[in-house]
């Protein structure tokens, strides 16, 4: 409790920070008797008769010695670690306590407390404990930043493991789902991890078991600061983050692009149309409205006399035929072709005719983190060269984040394509044509009929497909490299039916 004496009586307790009941770690703010300064203690409780418990506590100890020596500004540095019979008193409930140097500022979980962070913001804070983290790693450290109340803000704006002393079980890939955890809160608010403190919601999961990417909840984040928060937390043999580096390289880049906007100076906005706004009153001008009632009279009347015209045309034009001709009035009878001489049927299940071929929609086709410029899809197929469907900017090159992006097209009868023609500016975008059977298909149930790379301008992609289909994807596995970021864009899409 608040006003308590811990470690032979030397640290009184002065405020509770939290609690990491993951290893049964008490986080308070103490004051150091014999030095007169706060401190900053792990105190792991627990009885001292838990023989396993015990070793977990003493495991911890260790590492925490370990890491005594290592030195960052994203780490409190630990002063002293205390064991029963070295500092800890054996009528205490406590098994150790790791002391480390006080950090002024706020607490992580204050600090969104009035909701998600900007992105430039967060990548801000979470940089130099990302650091940190690599720089421990490289050293052969865990430092254990998997718990938020671990985390404290400084007075400079920077994330700094204020409470350090790693669980027993902690490797260093726990460090880096931390850090993907820390920076999935300041986007969405959320914390992503199983054992977080109550009162944070829990992130969202989505149909493939993963967290729901913070761009789905908040369309501002960037698309690779979102996706390497989730990718941070996924198990690397499916394609997670294994080290504080990739995240430092995406951090680094979202921190780059900031400060060149701000560089960038506002566009005053002009009106549009050149429409005045006012809050004056209208002023009555009566022979404003005296020349207005008039001239609305003499267009309704002349669209009376137009109207009549037409009529009396057409009651005429059927009367003079009647009696010319003398022949009983004509009735239009809808002719039935026999079934043998029918040419071929117009129905959904036919294959169309060789020649250029239009899909009735076109969609991104994703199967990692976002779908890119979802809403721009079909600009790719309207016939204009110079509107284009963009990917989204990367800062490495596929599969790094993602295995590919592309366009799924679907045509209202069943194609069998000889070519497609694709116009873009991205030199260097290898490009696959595959066919899928179903509208969400997993990359895997998708067949390649075609690849190329693409040219300046336009480039012709041959395409051998053995039967008709209905779903054609123009699927990027490569993008081109525009010296900071890997892009691609398609202003048009053009398909070929063969004969």
């Amino acid at each position: 409790m608040p006003g308590g004496v811990v470690g032979d009586g030397r640290y009184r307790l002065l405020s509770y920070s939290g609690v990491d009941q993951r290893c049964d770690a008490q986080l308070w703010r103490a004051r150091d008797g014999q030095l007169g300064r706060d401190v900053a203690l792990t105190v792991l409780v627990g009885t001292q008769s838990d023989a396993a418990q015990a070793a977990r506590v003493r495991r911890t100890l260790e590492r925490a010695t370990h890491a005594a020596s290592y030195a960052h500004p994203g780490v409190s540095r630990i002063l002293d670690v205390l064991s029963p019979g070295s500092g800890v008193s054996s009528k205490e409930h406590v098994l150790g306590i790791v002391v480390a140097e006080w950090t002024n500022g706020t607490d992580l979980i204050d600090l969104i407390a009035d909701g998600p962070l900007p992105p430039a913001t967060a990548s801000r804070l979470l940089e130099p404990l990302a650091a940190a983290v690599e720089g421990a790693h490289h050293a052969g450290l865990v430092l254990g930043t998997e718990h938020p109340q671990r985390i404290r803000v400084t007075p400079e704006g920077q994330l700094r493991l204020a409470f350090p002393g790693p669980r027993a079980e902690a490797v260093s890939r726990d460090d880096v789902k931390g850090l993907g955890a820390i920076l999935y809160l300041l986007l969405t608010g959320r914390w992503a991890l199983p054992g977080g403190p109550e009162g944070i919601p829990v992130a969202p999961i989505g149909p493939n078991g993963s967290v729901v990417a913070p761009r789905s909840l908040h369309p501002v984040v960037p698309h690779a600061l979102s996706t390497v928060a989730v990718r941070s937390l996924e198990d690397t043999s499916v394609g997670g983050i294994r080290t504080g580096a990739a995240i430092l390289q995406v951090l680094d880049e979202i921190a780059e692009a900031e400060a060149e906007t701000g560089l960038i100076p506002a566009v005053p906005e002009e009106p549009e149309d050149d429409v005045v706004w006012t809050t004056r009153r209208p002023v009555k001008d009566k022979t404003r409205s005296r020349k207005l009632a008039v001239g609305v009279g003499v267009l309704a009347l002349a669209t009376l006399l137009v109207l009549g015209w037409i009529a009396m045309t057409i009651i005429g034009f059927f009367s003079d035929s009647n009696k010319n001709d003398g022949s009983p009035p004509l009735v239009i009878t809808q002719a039935v072709v026999p079934s043998s001489q029918q040419g071929t049927p117009s129905s959904t299940g036919a294959p169309a005719q060789a020649g250029p071929v239009k899909p009735s929609s076109v969609a991104v086709f994703n199967v990692a983190g976002d779908p890119d410029s979802q809403n721009k899809a079909t600009l790719a197929t309207d016939g204009d060269p110079n509107t284009a469907w963009r990917t989204d900017r990367y800062v490495s090159n596929f599969p790094a984040l993602k295995p590919g992006i592309g366009l799924m097209l679907t045509f209202a009868q069943p194609v069998k394509l000889a070519q497609v023609t694709i116009t873009s500016p991205s030199e260097g975008t290898v490009v696959e044509i595959r066919t899928a059977a179903t509208d969400n298909p997993e990359l895997s149930q998708t067949q390649v009929v075609g690849n190329a790379t693409l040219g300046k301008g336009e480039t012709q992609v041959p395409v051998k497909m053995t039967a008709p289909g209905q779903r054609v994807i123009v699927w990027l596995t490569k993008l081109t490299d525009g010296g900071r970021f890997y892009s691609a864009q398609i202003n048009e899409l053009k398909c070929t039916a063969a004969a």
